[in-house]
């Protein structure tokens, strides 16, 4: 499973740099996130467990999308223009990594975590967009390399 866990931690690299670099990522890459992380969450439990983990996840996403899309709407913004469709994408891949409390705790340290590095790293002559796929794919690649070197399975816990 080792192969794995090296595999997605290369790939949320590459996630980075070309967010990072160009704000644009190959859309393929985001189905190969979500492939690899659920394949090591079913090494790690049940199927029945890893498809629920899955679909929770999941509906807490559209929960955090749709607060959004009435959050953008109120301040009268296009929603298009307020999150980036790579980002989506890497929200909807992004959620058969854990079980739902470990991924709920990951998932909103996780946008503090970019929040805070934009703030550090901001340039105030190149554009305002942020890189959100890319900070998240640093920070789930981070805590995927921590779960490879302790060998340790305790996010995967139901």
């Amino acid at each position: 499973m080792w192969y794995l866990k090296l595999l997605l931690i290369s790939v949320f690299a590459i996630v980075l740099y070309q967010d990072f670099k160009d704000r644009l990522v190959y859309w393929f890459l985001y189905p190969i996130i979500g492939v690899l992380s659920f394949v090591i969450q079913l090494y790690n439990v049940p199927t029945t467990i890893a498809f629920f983990n899955l679909g929770v996840n999941l509906l807490f996403i559209t929960l955090i999308l749709g607060i959004s899309f009435l959050y953008t709407r109120f301040r009268n913004l296009n929603f298009a223009n307020a999150i980036g469709i790579g980002d989506i994408l890497f929200f909807v891949f992004v959620s058969g990594t854990f079980s739902i409390v470990s991924f709920f705790v990951l998932f909103v340290f996780a946008l503090l975590f970019s929040i805070i590095l934009q703030q550090v790293l901001i340039n105030k002559e190149k554009d305002q967009t942020v890189p959100l796929a890319g900070y998240m794919s640093l920070f789930f690649g981070v805590v995927y390399a921590m779960t490879f070197l302790s060998n340790s399975t305790f996010l995967y816990a139901y």
